[in-house]
């Protein structure tokens, strides 16, 4: 079965897909990015890898950044080493007002590690 967006979507809470709005909203004010979903998530690809994932479930948004340095956040769930440079910090979002500033700064820096950031990459 090939996933698309909408069946994430579909059949979740109003609330719930507005905070995945919300998400994307904050994420295409940072850069371009490709969307790849899959069963389990939506996944952002920035121009050498995926980046960030998100889906809304029955309580809000879940989903994973991937990060240089490790942040410590009562929205972070969980934090595990990905590679030597990167840490994957599963996240969930409850409310609006969690998608602030400074979450939006952890997407910048998860959409330049999607440009290759973690690599020495030059990116803008």
């Amino acid at each position: 079965m090939t996933w698309i967006v909408e069946d994430h979507l579909r059949g979740q809470p109003e609330a719930s897909v507005a905070l995945y709005d919300r998400f994307v909203e904050l994420l295409t004010s940072v850069g371009e990015f490709r969307s790849s979903p899959s069963k389990s998530t939506i996944t952002f690809k920035g121009t050498h890898r995926g980046f960030a994932g998100a889906r809304p479930d029955r309580r809000g948004l879940v989903g994973y950044l991937d990060l240089q340095r490790i942040v410590e956040d009562e929205r972070i769930t969980n934090v595990s080493p990905y590679t030597a440079k990167l840490f994957v910090h599963h996240f969930r979002i409850s409310t609006s007002d969690q998608l602030d500033e400074e979450f939006l700064g952890w997407l910048r820096e998860a959409h330049a590690v999607g440009d290759g950031a973690h690599r020495g990459a030059r990116h803008p």
